[in-house]
């Protein structure tokens, strides 16, 4: 888990928010199953029991050709904040490569079979 207000400063470009600015659009992952994925960094609409704001990841699946989504899958929740900023900000300063890591446990765990 990350703790909210962990990191300030501008994002480089192999965090995932630094990708988002630099390119507009979020970046995309091949799946260990044989899928392509994209990613976002999301954050609760509202505030949970506790008065704090939980963010986490979002993957989407897409078929292949990438005309449609065809699953998808989440993170637990990674981090808290008392606003959804604070919350989503150390999801944003994950690197691509930590970002890349939860997807890949994400399939594990889901079991699922890729295309094929």
């Amino acid at each position: 888990m990350i703790r909210a207000g962990g990191v300030d400063g501008p994002l480089s470009e192999d965090t995932l928010g630094g990708y988002q600015a630099a390119h507009q659009r979020p970046p995309a992952f091949g799946g260990s199953d044989g899928f392509a994925y994209s990613v976002a960094a999301s954050v609760d609409a509202g505030r949970g029991a506790d008065g704090r704001y939980g963010a986490y990841l979002l993957f989407v699946r897409w078929r292949e050709g990438a005309d449609r989504p065809a699953g998808h899958l989440e993170t637990d929740y990674l981090a808290f904040g008392a606003s959804a900023d604070a919350a989503m900000r150390p999801v944003l300063s994950l690197t691509l490569r930590e970002v890349k890591d939860h997807l890949e446990r994400l399939i594990e765990a889901s079991g699922e079979r890729g295309p094929g």
